[in-house]
């Protein structure tokens, strides 16, 4: 920290292009004109972000929240409390506390694609040693399964809050992310797509009714979700949309069923493509299930008629076994990941066969209470040209 004492306008840029504390110190002492190279790269940057089009959906043009701020605020602290009930004991779900962040190198963190950055820092009274903000918990979830000696058919769920610095900011995806996050022991006799069917009707169903207590509240509200989810693999949906993008196929079936589990997310399809990218070392999207593809793990989306498209809800699925995981690291070039803290749990067989996820707090709410954007459920940083845009479309961002 000393550079930042003796140079702030440097300490500045540095926070500005994301570089980690150690190229900071290691810049500092060695080059003398490093300021005048972050001055040069951060015009450079403003250039882009200037020519760069902010990324927001289309709005309707007359956009008008169903409720007041007031009645908002109560209405997200009433979804929060039924919908946490709601899956607790439709899953036989214990709270537990959670971590906002963990130790770099231990392999509890999640790289969710496998290509974010965690938002990291030294801690003076270890060494130095770097803590990383989580993206997710699902290996720390495991672990804690272990160390908790939770039963079969039982588990634990969290709330989860993270800093997600590589999001691309727009009506959905916020650098701030808050969710339910739990993790349910099974056997080996349940790792299996009809055993993931299940769960996700049965976490559905915990939305389809604290949707229609917070209606019971609020009458101006009515009720919008189908009373099932409809599931389709992967592979079957680009069969069906051949020539659309997977969010292109996303948004169109899900506007066709409303609400959609999409199954296999992360490996490989029929033309050599991926619907989208999973980290091999958390969800099984390898194994062959009784349906002829693979993969036991999946997305859910519900359509959002106030935004014409569809929201990611939920990721969630079976964890992945030895077998899986020594095969998902392989394909995926991480082999090296097998000597982390919870790879050799896992390797070793001190760790729980289980299923689990995150489901969206703010997302949630901004479905359930009809929002255009979740900076009208959470407070975040907004880039000013979205907080002037949304203000023309009455979108109050908190």
């Amino acid at each position: 920290m000393r550079l930042g004492r003796k140079n702030q306008v440097t300490c500045f840029f540095f926070t500005r292009l994301s570089l980690s504390l150690d190229k900071i110190l290691t810049l500092g002492n060695k080059n003398k004109q490093v300021c005048f190279v972050l001055l040069s790269l951060n015009r450079i940057f403003a250039t882009q972000n200037k020519n760069k089009k902010m990324k927001i959906f289309d709005l309707p043009k007359k956009y008008k929240p169903l409720l007041d701020l007031k009645q908002t605020e109560l209405a997200i602290k009433q979804i929060k409390e039924t919908f946490q009930n709601n899956l607790s004991s439709t899953l036989s779900l214990r709270r537990v506390t959670a971590p906002l962040f963990v130790l770099r190198g231990t392999g509890l963190n999640d790289d969710l694609n496998g290509v974010e950055t965690a938002v990291n820092f030294p801690i003076k009274d270890m060494n130095g040693a770097v803590a990383e903000v989580v993206h997710s918990l699902a290996k720390w979830k495991r672990v804690t399964l272990a160390d908790y000696n939770i039963k079969h058919g039982h588990g634990i769920y969290t709330d989860m809050n993270a800093i997600r610095a590589d999001e691309e900011l727009d009506n959905l995806h916020s650098l701030y992310v808050d969710q339910w996050d739990w993790e349910r022991v099974v056997s080996a006799e349940e790792r299996n797509v009809t055993f993931l069917r299940k769960i996700v009707e049965d976490i559905y169903s915990a939305i389809v009714r604290t949707e229609y207590t917070l209606c019971e509240y609020y009458p101006k509200l009515k009720p919008m979700l189908p009373q099932k989810i409809h599931f389709i693999h992967s592979e079957e949906l680009r069969r069906l949309y051949p020539e659309m993008t997977p969010k292109e196929r996303e948004n169109a079936i899900t506007k066709r069923y409303k609400a959609v589990f999409i199954i296999g997310i992360g490996g490989e399809l029929g033309d050599g493509t991926k619907h989208d990218n999973r980290a091999p070392d958390y969800d099984d999207y390898s194994t062959p299930n009784e349906d002829g593809f693979n993969g036991l793990n999946g997305d859910m989306f519900i359509w959002s008629s106030v935004l014409g498209c569809a929201i990611e809800l939920s990721s969630m699925g079976i964890r992945v076994d030895k077998k899986a995981l020594l095969h998902q690291l392989a394909i995926s070039g991480k082999e090296e990941r097998k000597e982390l803290y919870f790879h050799r749990r896992l390797l070793d067989d001190t760790l729980p066969l289980s299923i689990g996820g995150g489901l969206g707090q703010s997302r949630l709410c901004m479905l359930l209470l009809q929002k255009a954007h979740i900076g009208e459920i959470q407070a975040s940083i907004w880039p000013q040209e979205m907080r002037d845009e949304c203000k023309k479309l009455s979108i109050h961002l908190i």
